[in-house]
């Protein structure tokens, strides 16, 4: 077993690890962050999306002793006292998502965007986005929504 200190969505955890469990296990099984699903645990799909220290990473493709001393932000952490971002409010107002399993990584995954390139154009979006897999949205809606979030104004036709 290893000792781990880690903070996650702003608070501080320390804890005994096999050092071969995935950081996605530990956030859903030890601390029951369920938000960040695991979608394939190959990496393929980037549904376990979340933030390490600032950079966005696929939870099952990150040990958590890791992500020892490090700081995680899932997608559990980003509302704060219970109000959504608008980057999530985008997300269920332009109904960028469908059955909702890729929503949390496509969010995750945006947010960097956005932190990044708070005005990016479709292409760019859809290039920040290529490593998360939606199986039910062709996502148009979750493009929409991201640049709805970055304050532009984007006709419906804009991003087909």
């Amino acid at each position: 077993m290893t000792h781990i200190k880690v903070t996650v969505d702003g608070t501080r955890y320390e804890d005994e690890v096999e050092p071969r469990l995935l950081l996605v296990h530990y956030l859903r099984d030890r601390l029951g962050l369920t938000g960040t699903p695991i979608g394939c645990d190959t990496s393929n799909c980037g549904a376990c999306t979340v933030d390490l220290d600032g950079t966005t990473v696929k939870s099952c493709s990150v040990l958590a002793v890791q992500a020892d001393g490090g700081t995680v932000t899932t997608v559990e952490g980003l509302a704060a006292d219970g109000e959504w971002t608008p980057l999530q409010r985008a997300f269920h107002e332009r109904h960028g998502l469908q059955c909702g399993y890729c929503t949390p990584g496509m969010i995750m995954a945006a947010r960097d965007l956005l932190n990044e390139n708070p005005h990016p154009t479709s292409d760019e979006v859809r290039q920040a986005l290529e490593g998360n897999l939606c199986r039910c949205t062709g996502y148009q809606n979750i493009v929409r929504a991201v640049l709805a979030a970055s304050g532009q104004q984007v006709p419906e036709e804009a991003t087909a």
